[in-house]
This record gives structure tokens, C-alpha cells and sequence, in this order.
């Protein structure tokens, strides 16, 4: 919870943009794509969906990323500002939830692509008997497979934030190679004139603009929650301008990432006769057996880098400021590993690619308000002066009403509910709500923009004037004479008396 000091700011531009190449080019980016063929539409219409929805994420991203780097505190200490001491615990509960299903997601995925390594070693494995009924979704090799992936990942939450960039550093050289053969090969096994610029959608009329509104709304929702906790990442940037290459490198590497998927799932359409989505099912199709071994390997350092990052440390993080005294982020990425991979079930929500585009925008339900409070509050309603030491006081200025910020509380309950019914038609399509299923289909954009408006709106006219200030307050020394200091970084931290001095006071 403490700010970040000097000595451990260390992450580079570099840094970022092999973050960002080694998460755009993970299995739930193809999945994405290619889920997207499999509902109706074709590349024509997935592609740009991919490129607006990344470049809105990218927007948001930098705009929070700016405040983490800026203010070197995380997320859970610095929603504290705009949704109050207590109303704050909402959000990361929230988002507690959301990083673990998808660390779960993330390790089921990696759990095909151990299947698939050791299928290509020993082919056998293909003819394991099955003990499990088909209405698990799983066999009896998935399930081992998943816990043998489970295991093998289990190690690198052990490693620190400062020094897991060298993972994703790792990752940006194999990864994107390995993607670029498999794309080689679709355009060999299938000449693009007769796979890829062929493909025309089905879908016409209202029919075709809801599905590429909900094809918008997963690709917003793939990165919703990172849009959210960024700050856990960019507190470690060396200045604020070494993230701003995010606004750069996001919508690009995503696009391509997307266009590889579509690439190879439409060539995949042509040779097996059905659109394979997830990309490990299509290479369990080869028969060249060093190739569907290296190109699984691939896959799996590419799901790992990205569930310890955007899943495990995001819900570790959280979980430190549940319960301070009780767990740190090794203890909390261990809880994640254990309700997360296996209390939650993944393999159901991955059954099929409806489900799978479901589960991604089902919970943007929440995350685009968050989103849209915290850039509101930060750039809109306060411009930067805030007060990192008061979000450390239970009693405050920003305890607002008891803990609660009402303006936030509006916000939300103006935002969430009316995506609601989507959210239950998508879980059970049985149950008919009509129209309103079209509002889950833009779920993260209305969110976003109604909780923004709210927010401003009571912010300007019932101003919480206790949290407005000349100045920032970084450091308690600008607290005790702001005319003398101005806004002084956090570097003093440790060698006067500040906010880390401050935080275990409050902590003992």
C-alpha cells in the first residue's frame, strides 16, 4: 500500500512496450478475434471493432496510468479520493471478483496448451479415456493438464512487480515470432483470395449493427479491469512519460494480434470446415507435431506473463487492502490461485464462443463506471490536486458522508442497473427481456460515459469542498507547509518523516 520510493521506480518506455506486446498476444486477443467470425460476422466488421474498442481502452489507460505514475500509489489507496474511504472497498471487491475468474480463464487456456505440448510428445494422450460426463465440459486429460499448468505457473507469483518485466521482456521476442509463423502458414495453406477476402458476413440490418456493437463491447471489455488498476503498474514507472507510450503501442499491437486471429481462424474455416476460435483446438487439427508443440509453447508463456500480471498481482493488490495485517501479495496471489483456479470453473465459461464473448462483456457491467469516475474525478473535477496522505486517513478529506462519496454512489446506481437484464438474458437466454438486451450490447460505453456525467454533473453543483485544494499534497511536508514546498515528490519518502511513516502508524 505504501508509495512507490525512488529506488524501485524502474520501469522504462521499453518496459511498457514489451508489456504490451506480450499481453496483446495472448490467447483471449485471438480468442476475441476469431469468436467474433464465429458469431456472424467477418473480418470487415471484427477488425475495426478491435481498433476502435482498443484505441477508447488506450485513451482511458494513459489517462489513469498518468495518475499512477504521477502519484506512485496503486489503485485501491487511490480510488479512496473520488469513492470515499469506505465506498472505495466496492471497487476492489468488485475488481477482486472479476481477476480471479479470469485468472481462471487465462489457466485454462494455458491448460490446452500443456495438453497440446505433451500430445505432440506423446500422441497417446489423444486416447486417454475419458471418466468425466459431457456435461462437465472437461475430460479427464483436460482436467490433469489444468492442474499440471496450474502448477507450473504457481512459482511465478513469487516473483516481485519490479522484477516480473523481464518475463513480459521474454515474452515480447518468442511470442510475436511464434504468431508470425502461424500466420505464414494460413496464408500458404490458404491463399488469401480464397480465405480471408472472401468471407462476407450473414448479418444485415439491426441484426449486423448490435453484433458489432457487442463485438466493440468484448473488445473494450478484454482490458476493462487493467484500464481500471493501471495505476498498479505505471507507480513503478520511472516519470510519467515513460507510460505515455501506451496511447501508441495498445490499439497497435492489438490490431495486429487481432488480424492474425482472424487471419488464421479464417484459413482454419477452409481446411477443417468450421470456425475454431480458440486457436489451440485448431492447432490440435495438425500433424506436424514439432510445430504444434512449439507454437502451444508459445501460447502458454504467453497466457502465463499475462495472468500473473493483468490477473494474479491485480487481485493480490486488492486483497492487500482487505485485509492489511493478514495478507501481502504473495499470500493474496496464492488465495487467487486457489478460488480462482478452481472454485470458479472456467472450463464452463469457455464451453462455447457465445459464453466466452458473454463472460468478457458481462463484467465491463461495472468496470466502465469505475473507470469513468476515476478520470473524471482526477482530470475533470479536482485537475490533479489531490491529497495522497488524506487517502491513508480513515477520517480524512476524503471520508466524505461516512466513508461514502454520495456522487459516486449516484453514479453507479445510475449506470449499472439498467445493463442488468442484459447481464441475466446473456447468463440465460430463457429469460426474455426484450429491448433492454440491446443496452448490454454497449454495456462498457454506457457505463462509462453515464457514470461521467453523473459524477460531474453532482460534483459541479454539490462540490465536496473539503477535498479542493491550491495545490497537490504529495508528501506530508506539503501538508505542513504547501507554501514553502509546493508539490514535492515522493522521493522524501523514507528520509523524513512522511507517508510511509504515516501508513504504519495507521496500520499499528
Amino acid at each position: 500500500m505504501d508509495p512507490v520510493p525512488p529506488h524501485m521506480r524502474t520501469w522504462t518506455t521499453l518496459n511498457y512496450v514489451a508489456y504490451w506486446i506480450s499481453d496483446a498476444a495472448n490467447a483471449a486477443v485471438w480468442e476475441l478475434a476469431s469468436s467474433m467470425l464465429a458469431i456472424g460476422l467477418s473480418w470487415r466488421q471484427a477488425l475495426p471493432a478491435i481498433a476502435v474498442g482498443h484505441v477508447i481502452i488506450a485513451v482511458v489507460m494513459v489517462l489513469n496510468g498518468t495518475i499512477g505514475a504521477r502519484l506512485h500509489i496503486g489503485f485501491p489507496v487511490l480510488n479512496r479520493s473520488s469513492f470515499g474511504f469506505w465506498f472505495s472497498y466496492f471497487s476492489v471487491i468488485s475488481r477482486v471478483v472479476l481477476s480471479m475468474f479470469w485468472f481462471g480463464v487465462q489457466t485454462f487456456t494455458g491448460s490446452e496448451c500443456v495438453y497440446q505440448m505433451l500430445k505432440a510428445i506423446w500422441p497417446s494422450l489423444a486416447h486417454l479415456p475419458n471418466h468425466l460426463p459431457a456435461s462437465a465440459n472437461i475430460t479427464t486429460s483436460g482436467i490433469m493438464c489444468y492442474f499440471l499448468y496450474w502448477l507450473i505457473q504457481f512459482p511465478f507469483m513469487l516473483i516481485s512487480p519490479q522484477r516480473i518485466r523481464w518475463l513480459f521482456l521474454v515474452k515480447a521476442i518468442i511470442v510475436p515470432t511464434a504468431w508470425l509463423a502461424m500466420l505464414i502458414w494460413a496464408f500458404i495453406k490458404v491463399p488469401v483470395s480464397r480465405g480471408f477476402f472472401e468471407e462476407h458476413t450473414a448479418l444485415s440490418g439491426s441484426a449486423l449493427s448490435w453484433a458489432w456493437l457487442g463485438a466493440l463491447n468484448a473488445a473494450l471489455g478484454i482490458y476493462s479491469t487493467l484500464s481500471v488498476n493501471i495505476p498498479d503498474f505505471t507507480r513503478y514507472a520511472k516519470d510519467e512519460r515513460a507510460q505515455y507510450v501506451q496511447l501508441a503501442i495498445i490499439p497497435t499491437a492489438f490490431t495486429l494480434c487481432g488480424f492474425i486471429g482472424l487471419s488464421v481462424t479464417s484459413a482454419g474455416v477452409v481446411l477443417y470446415g468450421e470456425v475454431l476460435w480458440d486457436p489451440l483446438r485448431l492447432i490440435d487439427h495438425w500433424d506436424n507435431r514439432a510445430a504444434a508443440f512449439f507454437a502451444s509453447f508459445a501460447f502458454a508463456l504467453a497466457t502465463l506473463g499475462t495472468n500473473i500480471s493483468a490477473n494474479s498481482l491485480s487481485a493480490a493488490n486488492d486483497m492487500t487492502v482487505l485485509f492489511p495485517r493478514y495478507i501481502n501479495i504473495r499470500r493474496g496471489q496464492v488465495i487467487c490461485a486457489i478460488i480462482g483456479g478452481w472454485a470458479l470453473c472456467p472450463w464452463e465459461i469457455l464451453a462455447n464462443a457465445t459464453g466466452f464473448l458473454s463472460f468478457m462483456s458481462g463484467y465491463t457491467v461495472f468496470l466502465g463506471p469505475f473507470a469513468g469516475i476515476m478520470v473524471t474525478d482526477y482530470w475533470l473535477i479536482h485537475g490533479g490536486k489531490v491529497d495522497v496522505p488524506a487517502m491513508y486517513r480513515p477520517h480524512g478529506r476524503y471520508r466524505y458522508t461516512y466513508g461514502f462519496n454520495w456522487r459516486a454512489v449516484l453514479a453507479i446506481l445510475l449506470s449499472v442497473p439498467p445493463t442488468m437484464p442484459g447481464l441475466i438474458n446473456s447468463i440465460n437466454p430463457n429469460i426474455k427481456i426484450g429491448g433492454a438486451v440491446h443496452l448490454f450490447d454497449i454495456a462498457w460505453l454506457f457505463g462509462f460515459f453515464t457514470a461521467s456525467f453523473v459524477y460531474y454533473v453532482t460534483s459541479t453543483l454539490f462540490p465536496a469542498k473539503e477535498t479542493f485544494m491550491e495545490k497537490a499534497i504529495l508528501d506530508l511536508n506539503d501538508d505542513q507547509s504547501s507554501s514553502n514546498h509546493g508539490q514535492e515528490d515522493l522521493s522524501s519518502v523514507g528520509e523524513k518523516g512522511s507517508v510511509r511513516d504515516e501508513i504504519r502508524s495507521i496500520r499499528d
